[in-house]
């Protein structure tokens, strides 16, 4: 299933999306007045490829939402009250937190959602996605943000990150039931390189912990990255040091006989040309093999506003994962 949406519930301003315009009207022209090197992935010589995987040649507003979304995190965290800042591991960046639903049942078996936040491997952190977790909240689940080391701190190793989330995400299930949650009931939503560890989540063999297959009901992935390689190829390369085994493991497109998760995966028309190829691929490929998926497209949307439709019961990501954990909208 395709879904596409012109969402004015969280629209950005004419403005910003002028400016979204007008960059990538601005890279093209760019492109088109140099002259064009040796391919190195697909059609695209270096400074192409280093631009596709470079969100501010695209997104020229990402302070502005960044700090939008900073600003609307303390608003939120004004009406929902200040997370439980619990420990799901032993260094200090290994913390998570719960934002508790006052509408959860008195059975204590509500729905939960996981997020785990982008910021290009390297910045950001669980405080300032609170402005998420309201609407879940209002609606009955519980909202759970994953702090994570970053790959600088890492040395470069994704490594790290992918298998702090795996374990903060095992965490959840098994602690579930201390916070008013239900085990049975998890599900996942990420964004940007959070949306690359959330693929090596949902393709992960969970036995090897003994915990269920399906520990994930349902999981959305917006504006992320599924195989390495063409990543591998770009500047990024500057400070992620990729060696064969972290490709090879930590592309979820290469995985897919693990997914035991109906997917929603979704990027914005105003994303870069890599990030909206990296998406529709990998959806094609669940698709092919036979397991549920569905593709959201936000009409107009760059990558750091598509984001904050998942903040919104009536955004783009917000509409299709209350659908997928199928809560009630006010």
């Amino acid at each position: 299933m395709i879904m596409q949406y012109d969402d004015n519930a969280t629209r950005p301003t004419m403005l910003a999306a002028g400016a979204a315009a007008a960059a990538a009207s601005g890279a093209a022209l760019a492109q088109q007045t140099r002259a064009k090197g040796p391919r190195v992935w697909l059609d695209m010589d270096q400074q192409e490829l280093d631009d596709a995987y470079d969100q501010v040649v695209y997104a020229p507003n990402r302070d502005q939402v960044g700090k939008r979304r900073v600003a609307n995190s303390d608003r939120a965290r004004s009406v929902i009250g200040a997370p439980a800042r619990v420990a799901y591991g032993p260094t200090e960046i290994e913390k998570l937190d719960i934002y508790r639903s006052k509408q959860a049942n008195a059975q204590g078996n509500a729905p939960v959602n996981i997020f785990i936040h982008g910021g290009a491997w390297r910045a950001n952190k669980a405080a300032d996605y609170a402005f998420l977790a309201e609407p879940f909240v209002q609606a009955g689940a519980h909202y759970v943000i994953l702090d994570f080391t970053n790959v600088d701190e890492a040395q470069g190793n994704l490594f790290p990150m992918v298998e702090q989330v795996r374990r903060a995400v095992a965490w959840v299930h098994n602690n579930a039931r201390s916070f008013g949650g239900d085990p049975n009931r998890l599900y996942l939503t990420s964004h940007s390189s959070g949306s690359h560890i959330g693929g090596c989540v949902v393709t992960h063999d969970w036995r090897k912990e003994n915990l269920p297959v399906d520990i994930l009901k349902g999981a959305a992935l917006s504006s992320g990255m599924y195989d390495l390689k063409p990543v591998r190829l770009s500047k990024r390369s500057k400070y992620v040091k990729f060696t064969d085994e972290m490709e090879q493991a930590l592309s979820a497109q290469r995985h897919i006989d693990k997914l035991h998760t109906p997917l929603i995966l979704a990027h914005g028309t105003y994303e870069t040309p890599e990030f909206q190829r990296q998406t529709r691929d990998f959806y094609a490929a669940v698709k092919a093999a036979g397991k549920p998926v569905e593709l959201a497209v936000g009409e107009g949307y760059n990558h750091f506003e598509m984001l904050e439709t998942l903040g919104s019961p009536y955004g783009l990501l917000g509409r299709a994962v209350f659908a997928q954990m199928r809560l009630m909208r006010e």
